[in-house]
């Protein structure tokens, strides 16, 4: 039977780190217990560990946190607090891509677009395990002295894929390397960072004055006039600049940083890089520019295309893989990023399926 994600809960959130936990933790407190049990289900199918074990685990990101980033650390505790549950439980949500050491296989497929000098176009698709998928929200995060945050995000997670008030945007694709080094930044909360940045330029530097990322991983980040492939690892970080043709984009696999071991996973993920290069050359040769690069004509001519299905750029499950752990594509986002037009759409589900919800615009207020 397939699991109908329906259209996500919307969260405005305001005020201090903790207040802004609280009311996160409150509102999303029965998503965020689900999400913990469907974790807690994947770490023992992927991973052979109890979520107990995790917990563990999850101490030493919380040492770090706690001493490194202090209101990130803060909204965590309100998150937990507010949902009736232990720090440990939303560390553990947080820094779950690190805790499984790449035992999960998201998928994802991300692009960035020259519109013209001054506007880009952000997007990627989701792909994810649908009984995870069921918990996302979109959120809202208003503090004072920093850009207001619009994302996608998981409940109990303070940081994934979306854009700010300064026009800066972030998409994420997951890679499976070794090392992880608790010390530095989660993937989750780097992303944070940078949609709290004023610039994409900015949100690279963030990370990196902070000690760089924990585990590795590809952000793309992008504003109205740049946009970086930020590959980074925590032995090294490789930025990718736009092409020939404006664009910037990526699978699950590192293009050209190569200062970890990074062995072959997801095979579909070469062949995702060619063909969403081969769809935005064909768009291009066919003159699309400019305000003809549409939401709507991205979702029809990229992101709904099932070649090399199962793992094609619209991701369908893997009967081959274990229940627990079979991705598909949870959701699309299309971002606008001009210095006067700052939105996104969003549609969850498999974009040209028949399955998705309606467009859900960002902001929505």
């Amino acid at each position: 039977m397939q699991l109908q994600i329906q259209e996500p809960p919307s969260l405005e959130l305001k005020g201090s780190p903790r207040e802004i936990g609280l009311e996160h933790g409150r509102v999303l407190s029965q998503q965020i217990q689900d999400q913990i049990k469907v974790y807690e289900a994947m770490f023992l199918e992927a991973s052979k560990m109890s979520w107990d074990a995790v917990r563990n685990l999850a101490e030493e990101f919380r040492e770090s946190l706690e001493k490194k980033l202090p209101d990130i650390h803060a909204e965590m505790q309100g998150i937990a607090e507010g949902a009736g549950l232990d720090l440990l439980d939303i560390v553990a949500l947080n820094c779950r891509s690190e805790i499984a050491m790449g035992s999960f296989a998201d998928g994802c497929t991300s692009l960035s677009w020259k519109k013209h000098e001054h506007g880009r176009v952000l997007a990627q698709n989701w792909d994810w395990a649908p009984a995870a998928g069921k918990n996302i929200a979109i959120m809202s995060v208003e503090q004072a002295g920093k850009p207001k945050v619009f994302m996608v995000t998981e409940a109990g997670i303070v940081g994934k894929i979306g854009f700010n008030s300064a026009g800066v945007g972030v998409c994420l694709n997951a890679i499976r390397a070794k090392p992880c080094i608790s010390s530095k930044i989660p993937i989750h909360v780097a992303l944070r960072l940078c949609l709290e940045s004023p610039s994409a330029q900015m949100a690279a530097e963030r990370v990196s004055e902070l000690g760089g990322i924990a585990c590795s991983v590809h952000i793309l980040v992008a504003d109205s006039t740049t946009a970086l492939g930020l590959e980074l690892s925590p032995l090294g970080d490789v930025y990718l600049k736009e092409d020939v043709l404006g664009t910037v984009t990526h699978t699950n696999h590192f293009i050209e940083n190569r200062n970890v071991i990074e062995p072959p996973w997801l095979s579909g993920s070469p062949i995702r890089l060619d063909r969403v290069r081969q769809l935005l050359r064909e768009l291009i040769s066919g003159g699309i520019s400019g305000s003809q690069i549409t939401p709507g004509l991205l979702r029809d001519r990229i992101f709904s295309d099932t070649f090399n299905a199962p793992q094609a750029i619209c991701c369908s499950e893997d009967p081959s893989r274990g229940p627990a752990v079979r991705s598909k594509t949870i959701f699309n986002i299309i971002m606008n990023l001009e210095k006067d037009n700052v939105s996104a759409e969003l549609v969850v589900g498999r974009p040209g399926s028949g399955e998705e919800t309606a467009v859900i615009r960002m902001p929505w207020a």
